[in-house]
């Protein structure tokens, strides 16, 4: 099956005849297939939100409720495209996800008009109930597409590239990724403002699965060995300080779940997925029900990615020289921070700690989704590892918005919501202290981590 799918690396040209280290096209490639992926992103959908629930007459809860369903049928499925990124490589995966992704974008311009069809068809289901089904279709696609395997492609092949540089180029990554990433809803709200959303869509529709895909065909390589070339693009020595920049075992899924290690890494991503998207999904909403306006609530994203891409920057090059499980530690920190700004947020010192906060979760979430999976386990098996940890984020960042809801509705406040991600964050910030990686003292790994 590899050998059938794989496209060769040496089309449309051989990187091996390039006169430099042909790693830092894959780390610009790969920054923009992660910048291709905003339209699955949480922050690429908030700014549509207010648009759907008016425009398809839906109710707030209906649509975090499918965005939840949705959400969740697409995280079952990112394991499994992980396994067959491992065996097919970046460019297939990558040039099938933007192509499925802009026609996903494509048909959610069309709900309203499928709905109306529909409705004469299957009169006893509903209209309303009609547009939800046809809107969870929606979100499963963009999420699937977009926020999973996009992302998880283009991580992973910017990973495979180098290895004693890995948190260096991971750095580089989360910076770029990181502005484009915070900024980007206030480019999507003022394309919105001039265009309407049915053509912001459009048009980001025809970028993502004509550009993009005709780009990844070009640049995109999966191995730096398949393409004539090692990884770094030339032989560093071990750290003096003997972290171990990849496992030398190469684990298997059923393996590394009997980790505590690795749970706990996990739970990080998952509950960063859930309280960053439930915020990101309802900012409007919880900004205005403090008193502030959508515009303060949407320049928050500026000042927080500048904080994210120094927290991104350092922390990556400090991975190359520390355990990953004090970066973990700062990154419960930065959810508590974060955390205590929402219920602050009435008061003038409110914004600040949230800004802090949601950098802190951003640069450090970056760096342990990215370098955490190679350097425990290995690389032969990075996707379908790295594709379970992303589905299980995933199927997280589909509860956020959902519990916010939830509590909003029936407590008319985000508080309770807000208190009960706070008190499981403190227990895995306790618990985080024992995830340690045996390869960061410079030796294998057992067979069970």
């Amino acid at each position: 099956m590899q050998t059938m799918i794989k496209i060769p690396a040496k089309i449309p040209f051989s990187p091996s005849r390039l006169p430099f280290f042909y790693g830092w096209v894959i780390l610009f490639a790969g920054i923009i297939g992660v910048l291709m992926s905003i339209p699955g992103q949480t922050m690429g959908v908030s700014v549509f939100t207010d648009h759907l629930i008016r425009d398809l007459e839906l109710s707030r809860i209906q649509l975090s409720l499918s965005y939840l369903i949705g959400t969740v049928m697409s995280g079952f499925l990112i394991t499994y495209a992980g396994i067959l990124y491992d065996k097919a490589g970046a460019r297939v995966i990558s040039i099938g996800a933007g192509l499925m992704l802009g026609g996903v974008l494509v048909y959610l311009t069309r709900v309203n008009a499928m709905a109306d069809s529909l409705a004469g068809i299957f009169a006893f289901a509903g209209e309303e109930k009609i547009k939800i089904g046809l809107v969870i279709i929606g979100f499963f696609g963009i999420r699937f597409f977009g926020q999973g395997v996009l992302t998880m492609v283009s991580r992973n092949m910017v990973m495979k590239w180098f290895d004693k540089r890995r948190g260096f180029a991971n750095g580089i990554l989360g910076v770029f990724t990181a502005f484009g990433f915070s900024y980007s809803p206030r480019i999507l709200q003022s394309i919105i403002q001039d265009k309407g959303w049915i053509d912001t869509w459009l048009i980001i529709a025809l970028v993502v699965s004509v550009f993009f895909t005709l780009f990844a065909f070009i640049f995109f390589r999966d191995n730096p060995t398949d393409a004539g070339q090692i990884p770094d693009g030339m032989i560093i020595p071990e750290k003096l300080s003997g972290v171990k920049s990849t496992s030398s075992i190469d684990f298997d899924l059923k393996d590394v779940v009997k980790s505590f290690s690795f749970w706990i890494f996990t739970l990080n991503i998952g509950l960063t997925a859930l309280y960053f998207t439930a915020f990101t999904f309802h900012i409007e909403s919880i900004f205005t029900t403090a008193g502030l306006d959508s515009k303060t609530a949407f320049s928050v994203f500026l000042p927080g990615s500048i904080i994210a891409a120094i927290v991104h920057i350092s922390g990556s090059w400090l991975s190359d020289y520390i355990r990953l499980k004090y970066i973990l530690i700062f990154s419960y920190l930065g959810i508590i921070l974060s955390l205590s700004g929402v219920l602050l947020i009435k008061s003038s010192l409110g914004v600040w700690p949230f800004i802090v906060g949601n950098g802190i979760i951003t640069g450090t979430y970056n760096i342990l989704i990215a370098i955490t999976w190679p350097r425990f386990y290995g690389l032969k098996n990075l996707g379908k590892i790295s594709g379970f940890v992303i589905s299980f984020g995933v199927i997280s960042s589909a509860l956020g918005p959902f519990l916010f809801s939830l509590s909003e509705r029936i407590f008319l406040s985000y508080t309770p919501a807000v208190l009960l991600v706070m008190l499981v964050t403190i227990v895995l910030l306790i618990l985080s202290f024992w995830a340690n990686n045996k390869n960061d003292n410079g030796y294998s790994a057992p067979k069970t981590v």
